[in-house]
């Protein structure tokens, strides 16, 4: 399906990252809610646990794609444990970080799957054309320095330009600011023009329309 982008127009490729290259291990969210409840000795039960996890979840999204801000990590674990009635003051950054760091172990034994097995190939035949490609994702639980983490993992490196996570930035996908960011390192390979550049992801908002109220050509990715 990938493969059917047409890309002939344009000189630079940016792509999403979840649910357009990636897409989670189902295993990975049940174990890290286990995590959750053990690590900071939450009452509720595994179900009630999973449910406020999955509520902020979608909910902090939400909110960035709205503001076109950036909740952090951190953020997010507090208004879980607040909702979860967990002693904020018992639990400081320090406390969170070891959680990130657990949540990071797990998630790399529990690796998100390439969508596309011809992604490292299609990315090759890309370059091959003297093209260059970005990645431009918002984050949530996971943050940017994992997913680099990832995509090296995924040998996809060395053939991306450069990687844009919204909480290294402090935007969000659809705000401007970020498909700025783009542009500006985009122009810092070679000069471009906006209508140069075409977006791909699966987010009618933050990628599609984000995209085209730029100035960007865009591609929404249907699965």
């Amino acid at each position: 399906m990938i493969l059917n982008i047409d890309y002939r127009n344009y000189s630079h490729l940016s792509f999403d990252l979840w649910l357009t290259l990636i897409r989670s291990n189902p295993e990975f969210k049940k174990r890290r809610n286990l995590l959750f409840k053990d690590f900071f000795e939450i009452d509720s039960p595994i179900d009630k646990v999973s449910q406020v996890v999955r509520y902020y979840d979608v909910m902090c999204n939400n909110i960035n794609e709205k503001t076109g801000l950036n909740l952090s990590t951190y953020e997010i674990y507090y208004l879980i444990l607040g909702a979860l009635e967990v002693n904020l003051e018992t639990n400081g950054l320090e406390k969170l970080g070891d959680f990130y760091n657990e949540t990071e172990s797990l998630f790399f034994d529990y690796k998100p799957e390439l969508i596309f097995s011809e992604t490292k190939s299609l990315f090759k035949e890309i370059t091959n054309q003297e093209k260059s490609i970005n990645i431009l994702s918002n984050t949530g639980f996971i943050k940017g320095k994992t997913l680099r983490k990832l995509i090296d993992h995924f040998e996809l490196t060395d053939l991306i330009s450069f990687q844009i996570y919204s909480d290294e930035v402090g935007f969000s996908k659809p705000n401007k600011e970020i498909f700025q960011l783009v542009l500006n390192q985009v122009n810092d390979l070679r000069p471009v023009e906006k209508n140069e550049i075409l977006h791909i992801g699966d987010n009618s908002i933050a990628d599609y329309n984000g995209a085209v109220s730029f100035g960007f050509g865009a591609h929404l990715l249907k699965i």
